[in-house]
């Protein structure tokens, strides 16, 4: 169970109501993380939707809520399995945690390792009873599994692009899987029987090096299913990917952008996939990075997709003068279905939850925001934050979730189903 001690109780409130927001986005709920998601281990992370359900993964475990009615959202259960980061990742009634780092073995009370040969891959569990989700198996995967992207496949099985983050980057296996991804294989009727299909080389020559890191691995990937491509965040390079064959996928083109990148983190396509938004997180959500005042980098580069290349065609940071220097960089966002626009929502730490027109990428706006005051830990703000039938949903890494409701904006009609942001299209 956890080691660290809880936040006290007063502390947590008063950063969770230290809630300010535009007035076209309007909070419905705010569900905090009970115990045992309430210590300072207990980071929020991902958010994945299923029907009537939000599931949010934590550096702790993992939480299944009910939003069936959004402005009385409650939890249904929590489950206890460290693993950091715990990013989420569902396909039909299969939920895949990721953990990027190296645990003591692959079961639920396991606690990180000392050792750098410790398991670190991917764990399955059954979500069809939401009130008892089970674990059903797991998958080691080289250098772990930063992020779990599902790919297009096969009718009886999910596939899953796992990205590794350089966070063991002086190991051998580390070393030996550089440029590389995963691609795992979970026969549907037999997740137990899950395993690695196809460990593909992105980059030969391991992936641009940033200062502070030699080993240049992907960060995220996101799918756009339609086109067959995919947009991979690969820490000092963009890529776009064709993906017609979806365990050898071709890298189409790949750049890079010294003043306005980083760390090359996450994207999101337009809905006819003719355009993708590149996120910088530079500093890892620890720098002061998010608003023009604070230099170049942690914002989002809007690149046209034409030719199977990638054209810059603008540039977004936070202009909101009232956001004060704290942690925050770019980070996890997903498009909002707006008749005639390009709009997209995105967590960006302590700069809390931005909306953003980039219609005409050369002059992106936020037409909305929701944030609270600096954390009352090391790092706070919004992690994930994604707009699924009809609402915005925001994970917090220390608040829990946050329910906003957009207005003032032609929304199309919702559409219930599933959704990982990663996988559009």
């Amino acid at each position: 169970m956890p080691t660290a001690a809880p936040i006290p109780s007063q502390i947590l409130k008063k950063y969770s109501d230290s809630v300010k927001h535009s007035a076209n986005l309007v909070p419905e709920a705010a569900l905090p993380n009970p115990a045992p998601f309430d210590t300072q281990d207990a980071i929020g992370t991902d958010l994945a939707f299923t029907g009537d359900y939000a599931v949010a993964g934590n550096y702790e475990g993992f939480t299944v809520y009910d939003i069936s009615d959004p402005a009385k959202a409650k939890i249904v259960s929590q489950t206890y399995c460290p693993g950091p980061q715990n990013d989420v990742t569902i396909s039909g009634d299969l939920l895949f945690l990721s953990v990027d780092a190296p645990m003591a073995d692959d079961k639920c009370g396991s606690r990180t390792a000392e050792a750098a040969e410790g398991w670190e891959g991917i764990r399955i569990f059954d979500l069809s009873d939401k009130a008892a989700p089970k674990y059903v198996a797991a998958v080691p995967t080289p250098c772990g599994s930063h992020t779990a992207t599902l790919v297009p496949g096969p009718a009886d099985a999910a596939l899953l692009y796992v990205s590794s983050a350089p966070s063991r980057a002086a190991t051998t296996e580390c070393t030996a899987h550089k440029g590389r991804i995963a691609v795992v294989k979970v026969p549907l009727a037999d997740p137990k029987s899950a395993e690695i299909a196809a460990t593909p080389m992105l980059m030969d020559d391991g992936g641009t090096p940033l200062e502070r890191l030699s080993y240049g691995g992907c960060h995220d990937i996101t799918v756009f299913a339609a086109r067959k491509l995919a947009a991979a965040s690969c820490i000092g390079d963009g890529l776009l990917l064709d993906i017609a064959d979806p365990l050898k996928p071709k890298v189409l083109d790949r750049v890079q952008d010294d003043k306005h990148f980083g760390y090359w983190h996450s994207a999101v396509f337009t809905r006819n996939g003719d355009r993708v938004v590149f996120s910088d997180e530079f500093g890892g959500g620890r720098s002061i990075v998010c608003d023009p005042k604070a230099g170049s980098f942690g914002g989002n580069g809007i690149y046209e997709i034409a030719g199977g290349k990638l054209k810059p065609l603008g540039y977004f940071k936070i202009p909101r003068p009232q956001l004060e220097p704290k942690t925050c960089s770019a980070h996890n966002g997903s498009l909002i279905p707006v008749t005639g626009r390009d709009v997209m929502v995105q967590g960006w730490y302590e700069g809390g939850v931005s909306v953003i027109d980039f219609t005409d990428p050369a002059q992106a706006r936020e037409i909305a925001y929701f944030q609270r005051e600096k954390a009352p830990v090391e790092i706070g703000g919004s992690w994930s934050a994604y707009y699924y039938n009809g609402h915005i949903y925001s994970s917090d890494l220390v608040a829990g979730l946050d329910i906003l409701r957009l207005t003032g904006v032609p929304l199309e009609p919702a559409k219930p189903g599933q959704l990982n942001a990663q996988t559009q299209g």
